[in-house]
């Protein structure tokens, strides 16, 4: 079985569920398409009962870049829309979730009943990242570029990344991340605990372990993840919530639209105080 959109395909063999990323030309930067792609990709996931594991990976050269610079050059212009640069639907809520758009393509993961297997390369930065951080399972290649990206924007993680992150890490380590908005390799992502494991092929090493994973009862795996996912994902809608009122007293903000600004004009940014 096979099922391909503009931005994202599926294919399911041996009742492994391939997924991946496909605008390599951008790095699988998040777009409107990719948005959309995603969550919908993992809605139809949901319902797929012969799947025992999922396996997200990304075409080319990355995992995902993040966030498509289109976007952010339309938050520094204060242009909602454009003919170049349409609104970004991110943040469009659909009734019955506790998630934005963007955080549901995080979350979605989750929601999967079976594990979803995150195979890292390249780069993995601000939303590509939280991406990550939503799968079960992340198996990353040593040299791979990554980053919780937001504060560079003048943003904070809002794509479920504050839960994810701080389930993971220590809260020290992960304020370390996020206020510097550092880009770290694999290899410090892996011993800080953010990398589940390391690997030169992690597609490769994502669908053997995915295989073991599909030869033990369906029944034992998916009430497992159930039961993890009870004790780890307690608050998240709160949290979730928290994170959409934190993001949307920022964005387009004179401070917000700076540090935007001041990345693309390559210079120092230079902010208000705070009121």
């Amino acid at each position: 079985m096979s099922n391909t959109t503009e931005r994202v395909t599926i294919s399911v063999v041996d009742r492994i569920a391939d997924v991946r990323m496909v605008r390599a030309d951008k790095r699988n930067a998040l777009d409107n398409d990719m948005f959309n792609a995603l969550a919908s990709v993992g809605d139809q996931l949901k319902t797929m009962d012969d799947v025992r594991a999922v396996v997200l990976s990304g075409e080319g050269a990355s995992f995902c870049a993040g966030l498509d610079f289109g976007s952010f050059q339309a938050m520094a212009s204060s242009k909602a829309t454009t003919d170049s640069s349409p609104r970004l639907n991110a943040g469009d809520m659909t009734e019955g979730r506790i998630t934005h758009l963007a955080q549901q393509v995080c979350w979605v993961w989750q929601e999967i009943p079976v594990p979803v297997i995150a195979a890292i390369h390249g780069h993995a930065l601000g939303g590509g990242l939280q991406i990550a951080l939503g799968t079960d399972i992340r198996i990353v290649h040593p040299d791979t570029q990554l980053s919780i990206r937001e504060v560079h924007w003048g943003l904070i993680p809002d794509m479920t990344g504050t839960l994810m992150l701080s389930r993971l890490v220590r809260p020290d380590i992960a304020k370390d991340l996020v206020f510097s908005a550092r880009i770290f390799s694999g290899t410090e992502a892996f011993e800080i605990g953010v990398a589940t494991r390391l690997s030169s092929d992690p597609r490769s090493d994502a669908l053997a372990l995915a295989a073991e994973i599909a030869h033990r009862s369906p029944e034992a795996i998916r009430g497992a993840k159930q039961l993890l996912n009870r004790l780890a994902n307690a608050g998240a809608a709160e949290q979730f919530a928290a994170e959409r009122q934190a993001i949307g007293q920022l964005i387009g903000t004179p401070n917000q639209i700076e540090a935007v600004m001041a990345h693309f004009e390559k210079r120092p940014a230079s902010f208000n105080p705070v009121t």
